[in-house]
Order: structure tokens, then sequence, then C-alpha cells
């Protein structure tokens, strides 16, 4: 007999003890929020953006948490810089790829200039980071997760959005292809797609009364998002909790999708 026999299965852990995490777009918002549940769950963090300053000051943040963080300041759109980096600091067993951003607009009024920087961030670079990560988990021969902070928009359409969503559905599929070619590797890779969450990119946005209200009729809980809500599916997500989820899209949404 035996000790499943007498006590049945045991729940798997949440913790991330000893598990290095690569979080790019880490220096605000949802990628901040991401490096401290990490951190919370005992993973070392690495925090890569544009911005030194906003790295450190997040970095401040892990440490008076009693967490470890280096930061990365980099260019997530530069594909040669993106390789040195990650191979300089890694190998890494969690990727999120937080980095993104949204340049709203209908249409017949979308700038050239635009429709290449949205794509570069949120497509291009989370292309790259992962290939990278990934290159490095396989070299090391270590199993990981791959994350990717996509959106409820990349499961349906909304209003001056169409580049924005014609990136989000894009690293969906990337996401489920590569579940595909990294799952034989004990690498999954998943999306956690949140509903509009208040951060100093989206507050200016609420100060419209109409969208706000056009946001919230869509949101079934009634409120906006919050940086806190996505912490614990991201964690979920790093986890051995999520042993078996790949391919998959968490939605957190607040039951945007769900009408």
């Amino acid at each position: 007999m035996t000790a499943c026999d007498v006590y049945g299965p045991v729940a798997p852990s949440f913790r991330l003890d000893g598990r290095r995490a690569l979080v790019a777009g880490a220096g605000r918002g949802i990628g901040a929020a991401a490096a401290l549940a990490l951190t919370d769950a005992g993973a070392h963090v690495t925090l890569a953006a544009r911005s030194a300053d906003e790295l450190e000051r997040v970095a401040r943040q892990v440490r008076g948490r009693g967490g470890q963080a280096d930061i990365m300041p980099l260019d997530v759109t530069d594909p040669v810089a993106v390789a040195r980096a990650v191979a300089a600091h890694g190998p890494f067993t969690i990727l999120v790829n937080s980095a993104g951003t949204n340049r709203p607009a209908l249409i017949t009024e979308t700038r050239d200039e635009d429709l290449e920087a949205v794509l570069a961030l949120n497509v291009k670079a989370a292309i790259c980071l992962a290939r990278e990560a990934a290159r490095g988990m396989i070299d090391a021969g270590l199993p990981g997760s791959i994350i990717t902070i996509s959106s409820q928009m990349g499961h349906v359409g909304g209003p001056r959005r169409t580049v924005y969503c014609a990136t989000k559905h894009a690293v969906e599929g990337m996401t489920k292809a590569l579940a595909w070619e990294l799952g034989p590797r004990q690498i999954r890779v998943n999306t956690l797609c949140p509903t509009f969450i208040v951060t100093t990119m989206t507050e200016p946005m609420f100060r419209d009364a109409a969208f706000r209200d056009f946001v919230l009729s869509r949101i079934a809980l009634g409120r906006l998002g919050r940086p806190e809500d996505v912490m614990g599916a991201l964690v979920f997500l790093a986890s051995d909790a999520a042993a078996m989820v790949t391919g998959s899209a968490l939605m957190v949404d607040g039951g945007w999708t769900a009408a």
C-alpha cells in the first residue's frame, strides 16, 4: 500500500523557490505586478525594460519583500540585444512576456509608424524573447514555463483596436504552436488574458466617461481590473500547479468574453 492509497493525491505546489524568472516589461503596470507575484512565490527575478530607473524602483520593492532581483535594461525590440542579454543572464525557467503597447485609432487613421511600433513590441519582441528563453532552457536541459501577457482582445474585437487585436490574436497563435514545439522538452507555453487593467498607461483612457462606461458595461463583475488581479493567475501558470496546462489562454477578464 502506498502513501497515495492511504491519503489520496497531493496537490502540487504554487511555490517557485529556486527558480529564475525573466520578466520583460517589468518597469511598471502588469509587468511590475508579475515580478512581485513571482517574488512572493519564491522566485529570483530578472527585470527587463528600457528604463533603468523604473527597474531599480521595482527591484527595491522586490528586495523590500525579502526577494532577489537583478535588473537588465534592454530594448526588447532589438533581437540581437535580446539574444545577448538572455544568454548572459540565463538560463531562466520562467519567462513572462509583459512588454506591450497600444495606440488606439480607427483603421482609416492608423499611421504606418504606429502599426510598426505596436507589431514590433507586441509580436516580434514576444517571439524573440520566447525563442531565446527556450534556447536557454533546452541547452540547460530544464523544464520551464513561458507566459505571454495577451488580452481579452486576443479573443474578441474592439473599436479603435484593430492593430492591437491583430497583435494579441498573433501571440495566441504563437502560444499554441510553441506548446507543441516545446512540449516534448517539458516547457509549457500559455497566455494570460486580462481585461482593462488600471495602470499608468491605461489610466488616461478612463478619464473619458463614455469609454469608462462602455468598458464597465462589458465586465460582468462590474469593475475595472487592478494589477493584483493578474498576480495569482500568473503564479499558477508559472508553478507546478499548472503542470498539465499548455497551449491555453487563462482569461482574467471579469466575464468580458463570456457574453
